[in-house]
């Protein structure tokens, strides 16, 4: 089975591309990933290459959710579609909502990462402004356009239904990593957050602001600066150690070393870091919200996004009891062994696998390949 596979470079998409395509190279699959979004980093390069199954073809264009995209949007459809003349997949797999309207040559899935407007609603507490309207109408056609559409999580589904109405035939696929990449190490007396320092969904800005009244010290790793424009993030204070973006080996040493790891999210449809950092041995602290309770509920313990004062007394209360920690450590351990790629994997095979089935006839492109060694091809666009 050959899969034409889309992912953006700036956020968790690029890694769980990565991990699906490597749990699916036991099941024969070739995997083609268009890349849009930033260039990739020498570090992504090198872990793409290291993918027996995968070939990677770069470009940089805008994505639907960045400042003025939607050149970028319609040229980047052009090239999707020759990509997908050479290639001939059998399953079009898409991890984002514009281009699946496209007259493609062949199945499609979309997978429901997150989405601008229920962003908006959870994290201002509001509707989407009307400089949303093309989004929206964009989004809303994509979804409907799609043979399937996946969501990472019962909450991310409902959500996507309360901006876009019922979305026909939709699957929750629970997202998984590879344990090993994630082993644990001696634990250090140090707290850890990983997002977007720029992104309130993520609401580091919290924890940084918390981290002066805490008796560990506290590491944030993440970017400050939003890709496309917009404004950065300025610390309001100088107690937080600041990583900086990290790679993947970079943050699982991190983790290794990390006793407690906090997100106190207010918008997080699945939340990668989360099940990194468990697999690492931490000790979770997350945003009491939908999708994270729906996850990590009787393992992980949770704090109200916007309450900084039980926020900064739960992480106290961690630091000061070893016990608890370890006690916490170990259930969001045995929770998050739960999510690994071998189910995730079996998962996604289903799917595409009744796309299969339900395709018309003579749409498909028709063998089972051997899996191969994957090559650097490269096409750059602006």
């Amino acid at each position: 089975m050959k899969l034409l596979v889309t992912a953006d470079t700036v956020g968790g998409v690029w890694n769980y591309a990565l991990e699906l395509a490597a749990a699916l190279a036991p099941h024969g699959v070739e995997v083609t990933i268009a890349t849009m979004g930033t260039p990739l980093s020498d570090a992504q390069w090198s872990e793409a290459h290291c993918i027996c199954n995968v070939d990677i073809v770069e470009s940089t264009f805008r994505l639907e959710w960045m400042p003025d995209p939607w050149d970028d949007v319609e040229s980047a459809g052009d090239w999707l579609l020759d990509i997908a003349s050479v290639c001939k997949p059998d399953i079009i797999h898409l991890n984002g909502y514009a281009h699946a309207t496209l007259d493609w040559p062949a199945p499609t899935c979309v997978v429901a990462h997150s989405c601008v407007l229920s962003w908006w609603r959870n994290v201002k507490g509001e509707v989407a402004p009307p400089e949303w309207s093309r989004y929206r109408e964009t989004v809303s056609a994509g979804l409907h356009a799609a043979d399937v559409v996946i969501a990472p999580s019962r909450a991310m589904l409902a959500a996507l239904e309360v901006e876009y109405g019922h979305v026909a035939g939709a699957r929750v696929v629970y997202n998984g990593r590879d344990s090993a990449r994630f082993p644990c190490g001696p634990k250090e007396p140090l707290v850890l957050s990983v997002g977007r320092l720029w992104d309130d969904a993520k609401n580091v800005a919290a924890v940084d602001a918390v981290a002066p009244t805490l008796d560990w010290p506290v590491y944030i790793a993440g970017t400050t600066e939003p890709p496309g424009g917009g404004s950065s993030y300025t610390s309001s204070n100088n107690s937080a150690r600041h990583l900086g973006l990290l790679d993947s080996a970079e943050l699982a040493t991190w983790m290794a070393r990390a006793s407690v790891y906090v997100l106190p999210a207010r918008y997080e449809p699945f939340g990668l870091s989360a099940l990194e950092a468990a697999l690492a041995g931490c000790a979770l602290v997350l945003g009491d919200i939908p999708s994270l309770r729906e996850l990590w509920n009787g393992a992980a313990l949770f704090v109200p996004p916007t309450d900084a004062l039980a926020l900064r007394d739960l992480l106290q209360n961690l630091i000061a009891d070893d016990g608890l920690r370890a006690s916490v450590a170990a259930a969001c351990h045995r929770r998050a062994l739960d999510f690994n790629t071998q189910r995730m994997a079996d998962a996604y095979m289903t799917v595409y696998s009744d796309l299969l089935h339900a395709a018309p006839h003579g749409q498909l492109q028709g063998v089972t390949h051997g899996v191969t060694k994957g090559s650097r091809r490269t096409a750059c666009a602006s």
